[in-house]
């Protein structure tokens, strides 16, 4: 991390940012789905290259990103005289040398490749679902998958969940780990700052009326008077109610 500050930049690219309206928790038809969520600072969006296939060149340094927690590398290509944005994993040193959809054998920090051209146990992130989608999981700071075994169509991963799951051989990866990982252990100085990043306070079921949440109402200060639920009235310490869905074994030819 100390090293990283030495080549950080203050002001991102204006050719690779746009104005971005925040949701606010609520879905097309304006009904909140994720609550305690509004307000505020303005951000702007970057322009990420997720799925790293055309950019290439130089690191110019790092930025920080208001809508992640981990880092951004600006990339800068001689040939073409752009600048471009990808997520930045750790180690990445100014001056280093950048690569998409690289087919060169050697594990190089910060390159792409389909997983048909990465080694076996090399830790790898901004991996996508399908070929030529972008990168979907292992986005998060100080996230990577291990890449376990390869046979001529799939290739066996395990994530940072501890799952393990097979990916089509042609699916694009970036060799490394997500920059930022002591993310986490981040500390709000005041309320306010929880504001700012656009999280509304969150307030207890009994402390509310009976017509907002099941364990509202009563007099005087009372304890809901039955089991914990959620405001839908469903069990909250009970089994999980969480749906997996099961992915088909694959036709695995060795």
């Amino acid at each position: 991390m100390k090293q990283n500050k030495q080549f950080f930049i203050s002001k991102p690219l204006k050719s690779q940012t746009h104005a971005w309206n925040p949701s606010t928790g609520r879905n097309h038809k304006g009904r909140i789905t994720a609550w305690h969520r509004g307000g505020g600072h303005a951000r702007l969006y970057r322009n990420i290259d997720l799925k790293r296939k055309l950019t290439q060149g130089i690191v110019v340094g790092l930025e920080y990103d208001p809508n992640r927690s981990a880092f951004l590398a600006r990339i800068f290509n001689p040939d073409t005289k752009e600048h471009s944005y990808i997520i930045a994993p750790t180690k990445l040193q100014k001056g280093d040398i950048i690569r998409s959809n690289s087919k060169r054998n050697g594990v190089q920090n910060g390159h792409s490749k389909a997983l048909r051209h990465i080694l076996t146990d090399s830790l790898v992130y901004n991996l996508s679902l399908l070929p030529g989608e972008n990168g979907k999981i292992l986005r998060a700071p100080g996230s990577f998958g291990r890449v376990l075994k390869r046979t001529s169509t799939l290739t066996k991963i395990r994530l940072k969940s501890g799952q393990f799951r097979w990916f089509n051989i042609e699916t694009m990866a970036t060799y490394g780990t997500v920059s930022n990982p002591n993310a986490r252990f981040v500390k709000l100085k005041k309320a306010g700052q929880s504001r700012w990043l656009g999280r509304r306070p969150i307030v207890r079921g009994v402390a509310m009326n009976p017509v907002d949440h099941p364990h509202g109402g009563g007099e005087g200060k009372t304890s809901g008077g039955r089991p914990s639920v959620t405001p839908w009235a469903k069990p909250t310490k009970g089994p999980s109610t969480r749906r997996f869905r099961i992915q088909p074994k694959p036709n695995v030819k060795i």
